[in-house]
């Protein structure tokens, strides 16, 4: 037997050197990066790569799953195998970087969503958390680099949860009343001293000034830090923005050995950018070098104060109301193991602040804290709305240091629309983290039916310390109408908030539709509050999606892929503008177009497409019936009650219009819904019926139909608001990838988005009442336990596998003997339980097998063919997991 994890091509040396040694410790690192999947982090890599050429920091990679939900561009391997073949890319990857040291943390990458608490839930919650946590405990990182957090259009959910959990973990891992079992396995509490996030919002320059010539944010009181790519590497002998490249190529599962590299002119050479999320040490400038993001905390700062000085600006609210003033307090502990002299701290607020004097702070024994407090007042001249940083200096001895935290100047009153289910969840998940700065980027959004009316929920909100009332002024584009158009707040006690709803109604049905608009679907809604004199003012965007009213059927369809004229009443539903892909988004293209039909009878949906397409795209094999994005194919989705908060409350099918060759059958599955699958299982009495011409050369499109039974979406339809899209993936390729796709509601990410699918009225079909089903999602993770490459790491550095819970004591190979091509290892088991034994040469597993062990010593032997010459050519190790209910371990000896 030999599983070989085939595709990188890569040597993989920091696996091996992480082979176990006697008495081997925990690794420590500088720099801890925490991402969703494997390549998350690869946006990064020339960045972190060069902090560990030219700074000796150390880097180490979480990544929650190993991606097994996601594609595969060159083979079938699919659910853990694919998991295990995307780990070997992504330690490949990392490893160009000089990072050695990944952790899978054996996480469910179930498909793509928008949503962040869908992938919470998924992931266990707090479980997560808590091996996330233990990892940092174990690695012990100064500095922890992550994804956007926030709930902003277009981001994944998964990533946008990892980025989450990782600034609970950032915040926990310090706090000895979080996870307590940790100490109680040996791990210490670790406080991280800065967390930034990959990107950022704004514009900066490009080339080897880019970084001294600074970042213009677009929200001002956003701090980021940049590296520029193009840095030559002495050890690789070229640029970081070659090596960036080739760490890139190495995800080809992703198809992302297709994709161009970086410019070789040196002026056209991206900086990496990164945003501060939080800090608890001193700041450097960030234009003074691409490691200005590491000085302060893991590197000291030139002039600075002792490298572990602890400086915190810590406001007692983001938001300020004009001239009242706030507390800002400014934390300062000395570093453990030296002292720190007397010296005086300097509050610095922007134009438009004020705060009280600076003070003097007492001489602090080494790990001692003081702390002080300052005045804050933002003046009625600043606009609410208006962020800012408030920066504090501190001057001990010789030494400064600088260190400062967002605000934001607020309205007394201040309205807002009632967020979506999801943002709701993210804005309360700032307000308990008290982290309210992150939500600064995320829209207000909404969707009306295209002649539509629906009611909007609006909350005025009191940033005073008193009660207040005001009025509030909505204010709508041309084609639209709010009813009232304004209102009295009433009296809105300090620190509260009163509700009010208003019906939004699209009174002009030639308003352009989704993203045909010349705004690109985003029309602005202002909410104008005054009190006393003053105006606050907040824009939600409005997005107007296509409705239409839907006919019965009189007689139901024939489902045999003609339409003839009765079958389908009502005018047609085009799905012909681009939403992604090459060409004017909200345009159309001569490439593909569609016209399409709905239809209803007591207990089926029907659709009806004619697809104009000029080119066939890659016919995929039978037996690779998923992941219809990659070729010509049709997605329909449907929102019973047109409520979902995602896709996991929706039905979606992806339909391919033949399989295997032209004249092939269709290919039928579900996809990123309710429960994903091949029609067959998920969809029972699902039929599609296709025509189209037997040949390439005769094609020139195809016909569909589709009837999808009531019993099989996830909900009953509710009539009058039920969510309906259409999209269309078009491939003039045969490289497995699409290059246009048009739909009929079309915006960018809307396939995540079921607030922002059509909204259709089945015209004379009754209510049966909501009975949701619960999601089945993909519930097969791949395993720490059950990969080499982890195994191996985790014998070396004694970071539990998987960021699980580790045995005591650790498991142990204690001897290893080799006759002929039988191998014999002893065991030393902790407590009883399962144990996994590999024979791993490098890349290919040559033996493997599970034993139930006794605690205690226990042998095993494997057989391995042709062993001798295996050991005469390459170096062969004996490695072993071992699992006892919820604890695990790992162990690795060389067979000599």
């Amino acid at each position: 037997m030999a599983t070989a994890f085939a595709g990188t091509g890569l040597a993989l040396t920091p696996a091996e050197r992480a082979l176990a040694e006697e008495g081997a410790e925990s690794v420590k690192l500088n720099v801890l990066f925490i991402g969703a999947h494997p390549d998350d982090e690869a946006g990064t890599l020339a960045t972190l790569g060069q902090w560990g050429e030219f700074h000796d920091m150390k880097v180490g990679v979480i990544t929650a799953t190993r991606g097994e939900g996601g594609g595969n561009a060159v083979g079938l391997e699919e659910g853990p195998a694919l998991g295990l073949i995307r780990e070997a890319e992504e330690r490949d990857a990392v490893g160009l970087a000089g990072i050695e040291h990944v952790y899978n943390l054996d996480a469910l990458d179930f498909y793509y969503t928008a949503s962040a608490p869908l992938s919470r839930q998924v992931w266990g919650g707090d479980e997560l958390l808590g091996r996330i946590v233990r990892v940092v405990r174990a690695t012990r990182p100064e500095v922890i680099v992550t994804m956007n957090p926030s709930a902003v259009e277009g981001n994944h959910g998964n990533h946008q949860q990892a980025a989450m959990y990782a600034l609970e973990a950032y915040l926990q891992a310090g706090d000895p009343s979080a996870f307590p079992e940790h100490l109680e396995e040996g791990f210490a509490v670790w406080t991280p001293r800065r967390i930034l996030r990959s990107g950022a919002n704004g514009s900066g320059a490009t080339g080897p000034d880019g970084v001294a010539g600074g970042y213009s944010p677009a929200i001002t009181s956003d701090l980021v830090f940049g590296a520029w790519d193009g840095a030559p590497s002495q050890v690789h002998g070229k640029r970081w923005s070659q090596i960036k490249d080739e760490a890139i190529w190495t995800y080809v599962t992703q198809g992302w050995a297709e994709r161009a590299g970086s410019p070789s002119d040196p002026a056209k050479i991206a900086t990496t950018w990164m945003t501060l999320l939080h800090t608890r040490t001193p700041l450097a400038d960030p234009t003074s070098g691409g490691e200005a993001a590491l000085r302060g905390a893991t590197l000291p700062i030139d002039g600075g104060l002792p490298l572990g000085t602890l400086l915190e600006v810590i406001p007692d609210r983001y938001e300020f109301v004009a001239e009242e003033p706030l507390a800002v307090r400014v934390s300062i502990t000395a570093p453990t193991g030296q002292d720190l002299p007397a010296g005086t701290v300097a509050l610095e607020v922007p134009a438009g602040w004020r705060s009280s004097g600076g003070q003097s702070m007492p001489a602090l024994a080494a790990g001692r804290s003081h702390v002080l407090a300052f005045d804050v007042t933002v003046e009625s001249s600043v606009d609410p709305g208006a962020t800012a940083r408030i920066a504090a200096t501190l001057t001990a001895g010789r030494s400064t240091g600088t260190s400062s935290a967002p605000v934001r100047a607020a309205g007394a009153l201040e309205t807002s629309i009632e967020p979506l289910e999801e943002i709701r969840e993210f804005r309360d998940w700032t307000e308990r983290l008290d982290l309210r700065h992150l939500d600064a980027l995320v829209p207000e959004l909404f969707a009306v039916g295209q002649g539509r009316a629906r009611d909007l929920g609006i909350a005025v909100r009191n940033y005073s310390d008193r009660a207040r009332s005001g009025r509030v002024e909505i204010r709508v584009p041309e084609g639209f109408s709010a009813e009232p158009s304004t209102l009295e707040t009433g009296t809105v006690p300090a620190g509260d908030s009163a509700e009010h709803t208003v019906v939004i109604t699209n009174t002009d049905e030639a308003v352009p539709t989704a993203n045909r608009a010349e705004n690109g679907g985003s029309w602005p809604v202002e909410l104008l509050t005054s009190v006393d004199g003053a105006s606050a003012r907040r824009t939600a965007t409005m997005n107007l999606v296509p409705s239409r009213v839907i006919a019965r059927a009189e007689p139901s369809p024939l489902v045999d892929g003609i339409r003839e004229e009765d079958e389908y009443p009502g005018e047609p539903i085009p799905v012909e503008t681009i939403w992604d892909g090459a060409g004017t988004k909200g345009g159309t293209t001569e490439s593909v177009s569609a016209q399409s039909w709905l239809t209803f009878d007591d207990e089926n949906l029907y659709v009806f497409l004619s697809v104009a397409d000029d080119v066939r795209g890659t016919i995929l094999p039978i037996d690779d019936n998923k992941r219809q994005r990659r070729t010509d194919s049709v997605e329909i989705y449907v929102d019973p009650r047109g409520t979902a908060a995602n896709t996991a409350q929706t039905f979606i099918a992806g339909i391919m219009p033949s399989m295997g060759s032209m004249t092939g059958p269709p290919g039928v599955g579900r996809d990123r819904d309710n429960h994903q699958g091949i029609a067959e299982e998920t969809a029972p009495g699902m039929e599609v019926a296709v025509t189209m011409a037997d040949t390439a050369d005769a094609y020139a499109g195809y016909d569909m139909e589709v009837k999808i039974p009531f019993d099989v979406l996830p909900d009953a339809i509710d009539p009058a608001h039920m969510g309906f899209n259409i999209l269309i993936n078009d491939s003039d390729t045969q490289n497995q990838a699409a290059q246009v796709r048009v739909g009929w509601s079309t915006f960018a990410g809307v396939r995540a988005d079921p607030w922002r699918w059509g909204q259709v009225a089945l015209d004379g079909l009754d209510d049966a009442g909501s009975e949701p089903k619960d999601a089945v999602l993909p519930s097969t993770a791949a395993r720490s336990v059950d990969s080499p490459l982890s195994i191996l790491q985790s014998a070396g550095d004694r970071v539990p596998l998987g960021g699980h819970s580790p045995t005591d004591p650790h498991l142990e190979i204690t001897s290893v003997e080799r006759k002929k091509d039988r191998i014999t290892a002893v065991l030393q088991s902790p407590v009883k339980g399962t144990a996994t034994v590999l024979i791993w040469d490098g890349e290919s597993v040559l033996a493997e097998l599970e034993r139930t062990m006794p605690a205690g010593e226990r042998r095993v032997n494997l057989r391995v063919p042709d062993l001798p010459a295996i050991i005469a050519e390459r170096e062969v190790d004996v490695i072993a997991s071992f699992e006892a209910k919820d604890k695990v371990s790992a162990a690795a000896r060389r067979l000599e």
